[in-house]
């Protein structure tokens, strides 16, 4: 009996006029405002890209790139649900087309902004101009890209009427019990991050922390790999890297170059008062240089001590090399000019409190022959 009432129902749903004139409206409504939206859409991305074009910003071109990618499916659900404006509906089919609404809504958002972080991320890996960290922007990506989505996940469940309360406080405490279990492989990642946002050094850079020199290789998710001068690969744990003090030599601009000399004691006052002015010269001839000071430091054990301070415009360890070379060999020329010898070590011995005792060569020599002979 009730099937027959069923099967009954279904006939005169289906010989009933009304309901094949609401279904035409809603199919056919469905398809122009499919075809509506998708001009609208390709009408403002067409817009932006030629507002992008003309003045090259990367934020429309995301944007552009952004709505080009409008899930289709989802753009046919937001049609079928305009559609179904135009028909008369029973009053307990609200909350399912609101439910439907704020699903379609939330999805297509959290796929525009999953796309927007893939594309920035992507811009920033290709800026000729800023070479960042690979590892650390794929780790950035996926973290933001976890966090939308279940940010998505949680509205629409929040949306159903689910309470997320102990869900939320759930999540909570296993993340706690996971980040204390790896809570060493986390600090390194972390830190990697540290060093990918802070940027206190990059690939190819020359630093030197402790006792450790080395150019940069790569920089890892744990590790960091370092190229030493002798040759051999040096890995160091990124959180233990960033509690050094490093020195990055690449980024300096200039050096300051302090070195010294020594004359003999027996120069003359007034051509030691003529050396500063001469160093002076010297210095100020090369080229990629900037004179300091030159100055008679002190009166030292077995020289006459001058110390000079000057800078090196450029970072090159090897120019620097060949300037302090020329400045060097001038040195050495110009003082020879000027008759100027270098000090070497001296040690004056003197003997009080007795007589040395003579010695006789000739008879040295005498006692030396006869062993002479017989060698």
């Amino acid at each position: 009996m009730e099937n027959w009432l069923s099967a009954h129902r279904l006939q005169l749903i289906f010989l009933n006029q009304t309901f094949w004139i609401n279904s035409a409206i809603i199919v056919f409504g469905t398809l122009m405002m499919y075809w509506l939206l998708r001009t609208l859409i390709r009408f403002v991305s067409n817009r932006i890209a030629h507002y992008s074009e003309q003045r090259n910003h990367r934020v429309t071109t995301l944007l552009v790139e952004i709505l080009r990618t409008t899930s289709q499916p989802l753009l046919l659900i937001f049609s079928l649900l305009i559609a179904l404006r135009f028909v008369d509906l029973p009053a307990s089919w609200s909350v399912t087309i609101a439910h439907g609404w704020f699903l379609a809504f939330i999805l297509q958002m959290t796929m525009w902004i999953d796309c927007g972080i893939r594309l920035w991320l992507q811009s920033l890996l290709r800026d000729p101009l800023h070479v960042r960290n690979p590892v650390t922007t794929v780790i950035l990506g996926i973290l933001l890209r976890v966090v939308v989505w279940v940010m998505m996940m949680l509205a629409i469940l929040s949306n159903m009427g689910i309470n997320i309360t102990a869900l939320v406080a759930s999540l909570g405490v296993g993340g706690i019990a996971i980040a204390l279990a790896i809570q060493t492989v986390l600090s390194d990642v972390f830190a990697s991050l540290a060093i990918g946002f802070d940027k206190p050094f990059e690939h190819g850079d020359f630093i030197v922390f402790g006792d450790v020199a080395g150019s940069i290789e790569h920089i890892g998710l744990k590790t960091t790999r370092l190229r030493s001068l002798s040759g051999e690969q040096i890995v160091c744990s990124n959180t233990i890297l960033l509690q050094q003090t490093i020195h990055n030599y690449k980024r300096m601009q200039q050096r300051r170059i302090v070195f010294k000399f020594g004359i003999n004691y027996a120069t003359p006052a007034e051509k030691v008062r003529q050396i500063g002015s001469m160093v002076k010269e010297i210095i100020q001839d090369v080229p990629d240089t900037r004179f300091d000071r030159a100055h008679f430091l002190a009166f030292d054990e077995s020289q006459l001590t001058f110390e000079v301070v000057y800078f090196v415009l450029s970072a090159e360890y090897n120019k620097y090399m060949d300037i302090q070379q020329e400045i060097n060999l001038q040195l050495m020329a110009q003082l020879e000019q000027k008759q100027i010898r270098f000090a070497f070590p001296m040690r004056r011995v003197e003997f009080t409190g007795g007589v040395l005792p003579r010695i006789n060569l000739s008879d040295a020599s005498n006692e030396s022959s006869p062993q002479t002979a017989q060698r």
